[in-house]
């Protein structure tokens, strides 16, 4: 089964981008364009993988994290961010979030690795 892509972002651009590169692989994808969509989208519909934004229009990407933290079948979370701020991707990290990317992140490299994230089934991966 092909996992469930949310992306949390603003930018209408790198969604659409995003949305053509995951869907075009056959991976389900979501959006989210601010913190109170992307926590009514994890209530409604669990996706297997966030890609996070931390600015966003009703406050920061780390208050997904925060929300996330804990729970009992949390997606891997990976940051995609503008900002290359060790004390922040250490933040990130520390609130369970896999990996900190630096946008822009090659699209190939986003994609490989999403799947290596998700394995053939679903959550868990290396």
């Amino acid at each position: 089964m092909s996992p469930h892509i949310l992306v949390v972002e603003d930018s209408p651009l790198v969604i659409g981008a995003l949305r053509a590169l995951f869907e075009a692989m056959g991976h389900r994808f979501s959006e989210a364009s601010t913190i109170a969509d992307a926590l009514r989208l994890f209530r409604e519909d669990s996706p297997d993988v966030v890609l996070l934004d931390l600015t966003l229009p009703d406050g920061s990407g780390t208050e997904v994290l925060e929300f996330l933290r804990g729970r009992d079948g949390a997606p891997i979370t990976a940051v995609l961010t503008g900002h290359d701020d060790r004390v922040l991707a250490e933040r990130c990290l520390a609130l369970g979030c896999r990996e900190v990317l630096l946008k822009p992140v090659p699209p190939r490299e986003l994609l490989r690795k999403v799947e290596g994230w998700c394995g053939v089934g679903g959550r868990g991966g290396a």
